[in-house]
């Protein structure tokens, strides 16, 4: 691994939308703004704040729309990005006005047909057609807004079972073809262990290049820091993570929250990556964040220890 000192990861918290998605209580808008502000103040640099999906389909983010309104209202500094299913989904997100747009695609049929009602060659397909309309936004002036792709179940399906290497590097090569720039290797089941994630990122990159963004990381099965460190050591240096490790799919049985923040940051911070996010307000807008959801189980190893004497943040 680099052993250059401040080396800079990019963490993007997706807790307003994953951490939120399968919550069973609803959190108001104005607690998600508030947490949502606390997130911003800590340092995050990147922030998943909603979803432009149906209401109907996640009620939990049906007020993405006023979310993005009342942020965007406030010129933040910090990048806030909304997650699209598809193209309508995409244009509304544009035109919202958002600074980036997440697309989740499924590498698996089964996870693909569920959560999108679609093949993930219908996936690759509607791509392209998103990314010509995005071209279009641009050659016509418009704002230029990186679309980042999610290759969902990338290591592996609690519907299909095993995913290939070779099914994730064919979907990706795919997704590149279409036009797509920048893609996420999900492990949104976190059925991975980190000598796959080692082995899937080299095979990708080997295929796709510099094309592979980052890493989001899931942590059913207790692997998610262990796998984030695989990531590092093979170059990722962007991850998505969720305060209090809340979060998983609604359409993939048995996944459960995304890596800590807390314990990622804390990890990063350790082995002197700067990251940018400070530790201690991470705990106050977790503070938030349990005052708008008390009946949701807070996760996160650091929080539960307390930051040890030890610690030393990054230079």
């Amino acid at each position: 691994m680099p052993k250059d000192i401040n080396e800079y990861v990019s963490i993007c918290e997706v807790g307003p939308r994953d951490g939120l998605q399968i919550a069973k209580t609803r959190m108001t808008t104005d607690d998600k703004i508030a947490w949502i502000h606390s997130l911003a103040a800590a340092g995050i640099p990147e922030i998943e704040v909603g979803s432009f999906v149906p209401p109907r389909v996640i009620p939990q983010l049906s007020d993405t729309a006023e979310i993005v309104s009342r942020l965007m209202a406030t010129n933040p500094t910090w990048v806030v990005q909304t997650l699209a299913p598809n193209l309508r989904g995409a244009q509304n997100a544009y035109n919202a006005g958002v600074h980036k747009i997440s697309m989740p695609i499924s590498v698996s049929e089964g996870h693909s047909k569920a959560n999108l009602n679609r093949t993930p060659a219908d996936s690759i397909a509607m791509m392209r057609d998103v990314m010509a309309w995005m071209k279009e936004q641009d050659r016509a002036g418009g704002r230029k807004v990186p679309v980042i792709v999610g290759a969902s179940t990338a290591f592996g399906c609690s519907i299909d079972g095993v995913v290939t290497t070779k099914q994730t590097v064919a979907l990706c090569k795919g997704l590149v073809d279409a036009g797509v720039e920048h893609i996420m290797l999900a492990d949104t089941v976190g059925y991975a262990h980190p000598a796959q994630i080692r082995e899937v990122v080299r095979a990708v990159r080997s295929e796709i290049g510099p094309a592979v963004y980052g890493l989001h990381l899931h942590d059913t099965c207790g692997l998610g820091i262990a796998n984030a460190l695989a990531g590092l050591e093979e170059g990722i240096r962007a991850f998505d993570s969720c305060l209090a490790g809340l979060g998983g799919c609604p359409y993939a049985p048995g996944a459960s929250g995304n890596v800590v923040t807390e314990d990622l940051v804390f990890m990063l911070e350790s082995m002197g990556f700067t990251t940018g996010i400070d530790i201690p307000k991470l705990f106050e807008a977790r503070a938030l964040l349990h005052a708008g959801l008390p009946a949701e189980q807070l996760n996160g190893q650091l929080p539960k220890a307390g930051i040890p004497p030890t610690f030393r943040k990054a230079a």
